[in-house]
């Protein structure tokens, strides 16, 4: 193949990587991918390959000198690999195109169960420094109340309590409200009365997430949801201590489904 064929294909390659950071970017898919700090630079980086790949494009044709000497014979070709050029686009193309058709932009129930889905003590000396004395109405004070008397919280705040005594204290026996996906709860559950409830945590790409779960209590047989369902459940957060040391157990006394929210991820922020 000839070297002003070659540099057309690789640049037809780094315009096919191109388009498809800027689709994911410009239709909203990437916030299944990216947190939102990282998604500029996604950007950055699909304009940039833009760039490069057009102007490799548009100045393929044009001879450049090589910048040193060459014996008779020498072919001037300091482009040729030992893998033919149709080979290398293939490689580059194929897998990223095959990725892009059948990603479905969700965890499947395999990936779920190889993320850490075990409710283990949380010690965090150092978020219970940063937030300082806290008290029930401090909580109160800062989170909005159902009309059926429950408080507003985010999972991540009730699975982080459990590293914070002083924030048990405060929290212990306080009517909550939350939301996540539904699973089942295979530890410490001989009775039957339990599930779990889970949402995925990112810190800055889908790769590096992990499922951030609370135990679900009902004392009776638990009601019917789809494995993987947006679930909002009401009850009475407890801290019992169990084989892995304190965990948030939630009472539930109210059970519902729930939409899925735009952006599924907890983020750092």
């Amino acid at each position: 193949m000839s070297p002003r064929n070659r540099r057309i294909l690789f640049s037809l390659a780094l315009l096919i990587w191109s388009g498809v950071i800027l689709y994911f970017y410009a239709s909203g898919r990437i916030t299944k991918y990216l947190a939102p700090d990282f998604r500029p630079i996604a950007l950055c980086g699909g304009l940039g390959l833009a760039v490069l790949g057009l102007f490799n494009l548009l100045t393929a044709g044009q001879h450049a000198d090589c910048g040193h000497d060459h014996g008779d014979g020498d072919a001037h070709d300091h482009e040729s690999g030992d893998m033919h050029p149709l080979t290398a686009f293939a490689l580059m193309v194929v897998p990223v195109l095959l990725s892009v058709a059948w990603t479905k932009d969700k965890y499947s129930e395999a990936a779920i169960s190889r993320k850490t889905m075990t409710v283990d003590e949380v010690k965090s000396p150092f978020m219970a420094s940063m937030l300082g004395p806290i008290t029930r109405e401090d909580l109160e004070k800062n989170h909005r109340k159902t009309q059926d008397g429950y408080y507003e919280m985010s999972l991540m705040e009730l699975f982080f309590s459990s590293g914070d005594a002083e924030l048990q204290k405060a929290l212990g026996g306080m009517k909550v409200q939350t939301e996540g996906r539904w699973a089942e709860e295979k530890a410490d559950n001989d009775a039957g009365t339990r599930k779990r409830l889970y949402r995925m945590f990112i810190t800055c790409c889908a790769a590096d997430s992990r499922a951030i779960p609370i135990v679900l209590e009902f004392g009776k047989e638990p009601p019917e949801f789809p494995d993987g369902g947006w679930v909002r459940v009401s009850g009475t957060i407890t801290f019992p201590k169990g084989k892995a040391g304190v965990q948030p157990v939630l009472e539930v006394e109210q059970s519902l489904a729930a939409e899925e929210p735009y952006e599924e991820s907890f983020m750092r922020n």
